[in-house]
């Protein structure tokens, strides 16, 4: 068996979150390969999320952001099961990471499924038509459209966007790496995103 570092550890913890014991786990499991013991973590947190999803969430924390001199304001609601979870610092840091997210990249949903069909269905004309203009060939561009599509939903809905610290990871990775520590279920309830000199139907999440 591969001989586990300290230093490898805590660069697998640093990178995750993960416990130490469940680092040492993965990295065993990988043989010394850090970019595999990630991948065995974040599956592992993705089924301990799907475990909990069901779980009731109504404890938390409102988070308050302001950033620029105050330009910019975001406003989130994060819930997980317990009052004690929701006054522990690493759901704090989450609650502020995740407002941090929505200030830099300015998401539109929570989730693909809060997403208006008729959005969809602009989205989707839109890249058809244009694809058209540009002569592409018509057994290619369902295809086009479906990429479109999925670039549409990576750019605005929160849990799809790359993590503004780590792009190699989405929000819905962060938050399922979390519910894997925390051992409770995390869900983002509503977040609203001011910017100065928007009007009101440009900075409203709904």
């Amino acid at each position: 068996m591969t001989k586990i570092s300290t230093e490898l550890i805590k660069q697998l913890r640093d990178s995750t979150g993960a416990g130490i014991l469940e680092c040492r786990k993965a990295l065993e499991n990988a043989n010394g390969d850090l970019n595999a013991a990630m991948d065995f973590l974040r599956e592992k947190g993705l089924a301990t999320a799907l475990k909990r999803s069901s779980r009731a969430a109504s404890e938390g924390v409102i988070e308050v952001y302001t950033h620029g001199g105050g330009r910019v304001g975001v406003m989130l609601e994060l819930n997980c099961e317990t009052d004690f979870v929701g006054r522990s610092e690493s759901f704090r840091t989450l609650a502020h990471e995740l407002a941090l997210q929505i200030a830099a990249a300015s998401p539109m949903y929570i989730s693909e499924e809060d997403i208006p069909q008729s959005v969809l269905d602009h989205e989707a004309k839109i890249a058809e038509t244009k694809a058209r203009e540009e002569g592409k060939k018509d057994m290619i561009i369902p295809k086009i459209v479906e990429g479109s599509v999925k670039k549409f939903k990576d750019e605005f809905v929160l849990l799809n966007q790359a993590y503004i610290r780590d792009e190699s990871i989405t929000v819905k990775d962060l938050i399922n790496q979390n519910i894997a520590s925390m051992g409770e279920n995390v869900i983002v309830r509503r977040f609203a995103r001011y910017a100065l000199g928007e009007s009101t139907e440009e900075s409203e999440e709904e």
